[in-house]
């Protein structure tokens, strides 16, 4: 896909999991926390918002969705960009009321951004809503983005002609191999990478854990929380020409 292709948006939207615990058919495993990563949710938000793009929440359920505790950290050795988002008023307002995925018009945005966090892998390719928001707003050339377990969302997304986002382009995402030394696939209801290459997605990775990033056009994919910054930096070099210009 040429490069050259962008989209120049002034509104983008982040939308996260609304899942907060694993459920009953996660077995051994049911009850533990869980949610969006942090992160992967703060890093982009503020790489976008200083660009000069204004950004919106939604999750799948609307409401304040879950933060998995872990990505939160400990005060004086958060990450900045969670540190950052904490202490804004605005910014966690906007995090508070996120607008229900059902409620998004496509058409609002020039570009969507999935975090991960392994709530994803119980709404995100099971939601009907976000399948349309995704596919919509990919036909439309906006900016596709999404990073860790957040390409869930991309599965069930098709073009207007029926044809999965993804057949053809080069993405990636957690990988099988970082699930399994994570010792959860035996747990989360089906694996990103398979479920993408399934699709027909050229799926491309690197070492466990390490950070890896790909821009296929207007869709943008990261591998794992250590590709967050990587992968938001990729999303503001596809604004073009850029917002705060």
């Amino acid at each position: 896909m040429d490069e050259r292709m962008t989209f120049a948006p002034n509104r983008a939207l982040i939308v996260l999991t609304s899942v907060g615990a694993f459920p009953a058919e996660a077995g051994a495993q049911a009850g533990r926390r869980t949610g969006f990563y942090m992160d992967e949710m703060a890093t982009p938000y503020w790489a976008l918002h200083d660009a000069g793009v204004t950004v919106e929440i939604a999750s799948i359920a609307g409401g304040r969705p879950p933060a998995d505790p872990v990505s939160i950290g400990e005060e004086g050795s958060r990450k900045s960009s969670v540190q950052r988002f904490l202490d804004d008023p605005a910014a966690m307002a906007a995090l508070q009321s996120s607008i229900a995925i059902a409620d998004v018009d496509p058409d609002a945005y020039g570009l969507i951004f999935l975090p991960g966090g392994h709530g994803t892998m119980w709404d995100f390719a099971q939601s009907a809503n976000l399948a349309r928001v995704v596919g919509r707003m990919f036909d439309r050339n906006a900016i596709v983005g999404a990073v860790c377990h957040g390409p869930a969302g991309l599965i069930e997304a098709r073009t207007s002609s029926g044809t999965p986002i993804v057949q053809g382009r080069r993405v990636n995402s957690f990988t099988d191999a970082e699930e399994e030394a994570v010792g959860l696939t035996k747990t989360v209801p089906f694996l990103v990478e398979s479920a993408l290459r399934a699709n027909g997605a050229i799926f491309e990775g690197t070492d466990n854990f390490a950070s890896y990033a790909i821009r296929d056009g207007n869709l943008i994919t990261g591998q794992n929380p250590a590709s967050v910054q990587a992968v938001a930096e990729l999303l503001v070099a596809a604004i073009d020409p850029p917002v705060a210009a």
